[in-house]
Order: structure tokens, then sequence, then C-alpha cells
């Protein structure tokens, strides 16, 4: 069984690193706009038997059940690795077999961009690495078996996650997509959206009553 499994930070916490340019209540803000663009694409991919999201965010937690999707409520969120391995071993007991992790600051990636992630996976034990666009941290990561290395997300967590999977045995496939590998955690990476985002997306109007963003694609 393939499952994407859906980490989402309380949006009050979220996106720290623009604290210096946005107040506590923009940041929230774009946190929401961005889990709803993400939502919206996940819902439309076709590799996975299952969504989990796991969070403690209300706002996600009732989108995701809109959704049909599985829910994992959290008490306390420790750090995105904790989160990550809490969620899942809740999958590997449910049965999946397969666990993609996706963030949802991934403002650029489309349904076939995830699918691609799957189609990617080797026989078992085996594992797909997507970096981010600094080569250093890890944007995706499907283990097969779910459980086969812990997390080590953080600072450079690509390559923490490469020697985890190469002390375990598993086929490893670096696969590099440059809509996974965009991700929002300065103000730059939001001014390299500009003209990239689809029209009328939550995140576009986030961007554009902000001035950052001016024009979107069709």
């Amino acid at each position: 069984m393939r499952a994407i499994l859906i980490p989402v930070k309380e949006f009050h916490e979220a996106k720290k690193r623009l604290a210096s340019h946005f107040g506590a209540a923009d940041r929230a803000a774009l946190a929401e706009a961005m889990c709803h663009d993400f939502f919206n694409v996940v819902a439309a991919t076709n590799c996975a038997d299952r969504v989990f999201v796991i969070s403690k965010e209300p706002i996600a937690l009732s989108r995701a059940r809109k959704l049909g999707w599985e829910t994992i409520v959290e008490s306390a969120q420790i750090s995105e690795s904790k989160s990550v391995d809490e969620g899942s071993k809740h999958c590997a007991a449910c049965g999946v077999t397969a666990l993609l992790r996706l963030p949802i600051d991934l403002p650029l990636v489309e349904p076939d961009d995830i699918d691609a992630v799957f189609q990617q996976l080797d026989a078992v034990p085996s594992v797909v690495i997507v970096p981010s666009s600094d080569g250093t941290g890890t944007n995706a990561l499907l283990r097969s078996p779910a459980m086969l290395f812990p997390s080590r997300f953080g600072p450079d967590s690509f390559s923490r996650h490469l020697a985890e999977a190469k002390s375990c045995g598993a086929r490893t496939c670096v696969y590099r997509n440059p809509r996974l590998e965009l991700d929002i955690d300065e103000l730059d990476d939001l001014r390299k959206l500009s003209n990239r985002l689809k029209r009328g997306s939550a995140t576009t109007s986030w961007l554009t009553s902000r001035d950052i963003c001016c024009t979107a694609a069709g």
C-alpha cells in the first residue's frame, strides 16, 4: 500500500525565517494559503492509496477530513523529524508499505511531479530523495518500508538521509525536479515565484496583496 504523509506545523508557528519581513499574522496567512493550494494538488494525484495529515493545526486537520484523508492529531509539535516519524509509525501500523513525506511549502508542485516520485521507487528496501534547490535539504522523502530509517530533517538533512539509506542497505534514487525543489524559507524564495504561480491560487493572492508577485501564470 502506498501513501502520502503531510506534516503541517501550526500556522502561527510557521515561516519564522520570514519574521524580519512579515508579522505573525501575515506568516500564518501565508502558511494557510500554501496549505490550501498544496492540498488541492495532492487531491489531484493518482499515486497513493491513502493520504495522511499529521498536525495540531485545526484548519489543516479540518480540510484534510473534508477531502476524505486520514488525520493524526498531535498533542505537541516537537520537531519535523518527530512528527514525521510518529506519522510513519502510524502509517506502518495501518499497512502502508511505501510512504512519501511531503511538506506544504512547495508552491510550484504539480500532481504529475508527485506521481513521478513514486515511479522512481525500486524493490524493497528502497528510498527516493528529492533535495532542496540548494542541495542541502530534503524536500521529498519516499521510504519503503515506511519505517526504513529515522528522519533527519533540519540542517544538511539531504546528506544525513543519504547516509541513513546507505547504512540500511537501501536502493537509493536521488530524483531532481525543479518544482519539487523550490520551497519557501526566505524572502528571495517568494520573489522567485514571481509569475510562475497559477492565477487564482491562495498563495498568489497572498503575494499580490503584498506587492511581491505582480503577475501570475494562466
